[in-house]
């Protein structure tokens, strides 16, 4: 018995180690290795229009599964989920409402490249899937998106709604899908889904300044959803998950301070702080964020101009930007970060930052600018700005036009090809066209700067995908070699306009059809932006992804093209007299049918039977009113079963049914 005993402490003094063991693995592993993050940030930036650009940041960072598991604490469970069971390697999602000005808002920085999106909804996905299942694949991700947002995103199913780009839209494999749908309405519905998918949602954090009526009154506002996922990725490293949500909005400040007047002269610029903007303030960090931290952006150009009036006035002598007699800011900034020019080693723009960790709801963060001087700047430009439109009349062929015009910003251009005489600068153009929009990529003619131009001499790379009647899209990819002194240049195209089925057609028809809009971007051309070496960078997603090199892009506008659509009322007009008719012949002629011969005979005996009591009663009353009795009308002779008349009506009748059948 003292054997057995001991050997039942022993083992249970062994399993009772292993267990520690398990769990301090499973505990200080996922603490070594990684652990979910989130992090918010928001970006301000005054534009040269009197308006300010939010830009909200949100990153969510999970493990890999493989050694954390699949439950999460800060990740949502429904994107992980959307992952793992679809296997996506990278996808972006985004409901635009507005138009991006790039003309007075910038093109050439990370937040119009990568964050300005065409109008509507775009949804593009990588798979990491054989060839054969990617259509499968992108059929289920857009009904889960649907739903999950609350859109309808599931009309891009059909394979006449998505193409696959080859290189033009993205540099990216045969398992790449695209999307668009310009006439979706976005609303308070698609946002609350989106809001949901963060740790403290809309309760706490920057994220509690997003106010419904605010958001949706500025001019511009875009939220867009982006994931990265190395969990199936067959190159075997696998790093997690990572969630970009971000919120651009252009807003109108209003209800703080007007602008002063100085010289004489009325500011061109509005005073503004987060609590005029949003109409509330920010009452400290999301309890769960790693770092919360608001930034103030100063444009390149604003920037240049400040140095200009300092240098103009003595008075104005002084280093620092934020001095008494440019601007003020309500809150000094912890940091400062400064834009270094790769190319001629100059600081560009500046970047204000601020950390909400020590704010509480007692002492809320209200960053405020006031301006006290006149300024007037502009916003960096891409190389060339695009812009397209229709040409042609009538509803049987027109033509599509996209014109490239010079922005007369060769120095910040970004490329190092830029500098030398007889350089040329590569544009990347990608558009797709609905089917029933039968192009002729045969007519292609191209023009520079007013001058017509072969082709070939022009267009260095092509790749065409015709459209198929109510299968697929048609699909245009183009790589242009442009000299890089060009001032404008121009691509025509022809085509004819097709006819639906009359099921084919949307509710409101006569409105027209959209063309989503053109993809128009330069590769050579860098959007990145490098501020000085600092550790504290990193620690910045939004600053860190800033510093990521991207391509220049830009969208054109979405074309409207009026097709020819029928009168929708006449097929219920004529359903209206076609009934009528027949209401008119079958109600006759079952009123007879329905007639029996000996009904008037039974209905004469039976007056009869009643006769002397009614004859009585009339008496009576006649005594009782002292008239003379009135006679009882007779009852009138049986008639025939069918008279002349009423056949007559019964062929009157079925002749005009038959006529209308006949020739209408």
């Amino acid at each position: 018995m003292a054997q057995t005993l001991k050997l039942n402490l022993l083992l249970n003094l062994l399993l009772l180690l292993l267990f520690q063991l398990s769990y301090a693995t499973l505990v200080f592993g996922s603490v070594f290795v990684q652990e979910e993050e989130f992090s918010e940030e928001l970006l301000l930036k005054p534009l040269p229009d009197r308006k300010v650009l939010s830009h909200f940041h949100f990153e969510s960072r999970a493990p890999p599964s493989n050694t954390h598991g699949r439950h999460h604490h800060l990740f949502p469970k429904a994107i992980s989920q959307l992952v793992t069971k679809l296997r996506i390697k990278e996808m972006e999602l985004s409901f635009t409402q507005g138009r991006w000005r790039y003309e007075q808002w910038g093109g050439f920085d990370p937040i119009s490249s990568n964050n300005a999106k065409p109008p509507g909804v775009e949804l593009w996905a990588v798979f990491d899937v054989p060839q054969s299942l990617v259509d499968a694949y992108w059929k289920n991700l857009t009904h889960t998106l649907s739903g999950l947002f609350c859109a309808s995103v599931n009309f891009l199913e059909s394979s006449s709604a998505y193409s696959a780009p080859e290189w033009a839209f993205r540099p990216a494999s045969g398992n790449l899908r695209y999307g668009a749908l310009p006439r979706e309405a976005v609303c308070t519905e698609n946002l609350t889904p989106w809001l949901k998918l963060l740790p403290c949602r809309d309760k706490s954090g920057l994220s509690a300044l997003m106010d419904r009526p605010s958001v949706y009154r500025g001019f511009y506002h875009s939220q867009r959803l982006h994931l990265i996922s190395t969990e199936s990725d067959s190159d075997g490293v696998d790093s997690g998950i990572v969630l970009e949500q971000t919120l651009t909005v252009v807003l109108q400040p209003s209800g703080w301070k007007k602008g002063k007047s100085y010289a004489g002269k009325t500011n061109m610029q509005s005073n503004w702080s987060i609590s005029s903007i949003f109409g509330r303030k920010v009452g400290g960090k999301c309890i769960l964020a790693k770092s919360s931290n608001v930034y103030l952006q100063l444009d390149k150009g604003l920037v240049c101009e400040l140095k200009d009036l300092q240098k103009e006035n003595a008075e104005y002598g002084a280093n620092n930007l934020a001095s008494e007699h440019s601007f003020e800011l309500s809150v000094n900034p912890d940091k400062v970060y400064e834009e270094m020019d790769n190319l001629h080693g100059k600081s560009t723009s500046v970047m204000y930052e601020y950390s909400v960790d020590k704010y509480i709801d007692s002492q809320p963060f209200d960053l405020g600018l006031t301006w006290k001087i006149p300024v007037v700047w502009l916003n960096q430009q891409a190389p060339l700005h695009a812009s397209r439109f229709l040409m042609g009349s009538g509803n049987e062929r027109g033509a599509i036009a996209i014109s490239l015009r010079s922005t007369d910003l060769s120095e910040g251009s970004g490329s190092t090809n830029a500098i030398n005489e007889g350089c040329e600068l590569q544009v990347d153009i990608f558009q797709v066209v609905p089917w029933y929009i039968k192009v002729y990529f045969h007519t292609l003619q191209v023009y520079v700067n007013q001058q017509r131009r072969a082709v070939a001499d022009v267009v260095k790379k092509i790749h065409v995908s015709p459209s198929k009647d109510k299968l697929s899209p048609g699909v245009m990819e183009m790589i242009l070699k442009l000299p890089c002194g060009v001032q404008s240049a121009a691509l025509t195209i022809e085509f004819d306009k097709g006819f639906l089925h009359i099921d084919e057609y949307p509710p409101d028809a006569n409105q027209g059809f959209d063309i989503p809009s053109a993809v128009v971007s330069f590769p050579n051309s860098d959007a990145s932006m490098h501020f000085s070496q600092d550790d504290s960078l990193k620690k910045s997603p939004l600053l860190s992804k800033f510093q990521e090199r991207s391509r220049v892009l830009s969208y054109t506008e979405v074309l409207l093209v009026p097709l020819t659509t029928p009168d929708f009322s006449m097929p219920y007009n004529v359903l209206t007299i076609t009934c009528t008719v027949f209401a008119l012949y079958f109600g006759s002629l079952l009123n007879i049918l329905r007639k029996r011969a000996g009904e008037e005979e039974r209905l004469l005996k039976a007056s009869k039977k009643t006769g002397r009591l009614s004859q009585l009663l009339s008496k009576l009353i006649a005594k009782l009113r002292r008239r003379p009795q009135e006679p009882l009308p007779s009852s009138p002779a049986p008639s025939s079963f069918v008279s002349h008349k009423v056949i007559f009506k019964i062929l009157v009748v079925a002749c005009i049914a038959v006529a209308w059948q006949y020739y209408f």
